[in-house]
């Protein structure tokens, strides 16, 4: 399942998303992961979590976020859910790119089993409609 908050900068997606964090990892039977850019949310993700900030290994782009997120899951078959902060400044801006990066994650959350949440800020219609056929939309 892949789930994504849009919204434009301060709607509160990171807030719902740093909620959803730590309610999944208290609830989890499994691993949590939180996946930012650079590291903003160490004081308002539980300990439970995995956090993890994208900078610190110099990930840009679509292409090697993918391989990031398939390396977590290919490396720990524990994890359950996999939340994501900043997905656009960690990818890029362009809609056709989200896209296809969002259709990888969602074979990838079939074949691991395990849970995707990205905030993206974004009007939902500036995205493509595509996205909304394979992600679920949660209110921020």
């Amino acid at each position: 399942m892949v789930q994504i908050l849009t919204g434009g900068p301060g709607s509160g997606k990171t807030k719902v998303l740093v909620q959803l964090v730590n309610t999944a990892a208290g609830s989890s039977k499994g691993n949590v992961i939180c996946v930012e850019k650079k590291r903003k949310l160490v004081h308002e993700v539980t300990n439970r979590a995995r956090l993890i900030a994208t900078d610190d290994y110099a990930i840009t782009g679509f292409d090697a976020f993918y391989g990031l997120l398939a390396g977590i899951c290919a490396s720990d078959h524990d994890i359950t859910d996999i939340f994501v902060d900043a997905t656009l400044r960690i990818g890029s801006r362009d809609a056709v790119e989200l896209l296809g990066f969002l259709q990888k994650v969602s074979k990838l959350a079939t074949t691991s089993d395990t849970a995707f949440t990205f905030t993206i800020s974004a009007a939902e219609a500036t995205l493509p409609t595509e996205i909304f056929d394979i992600c679920k939309k949660i209110a921020a």
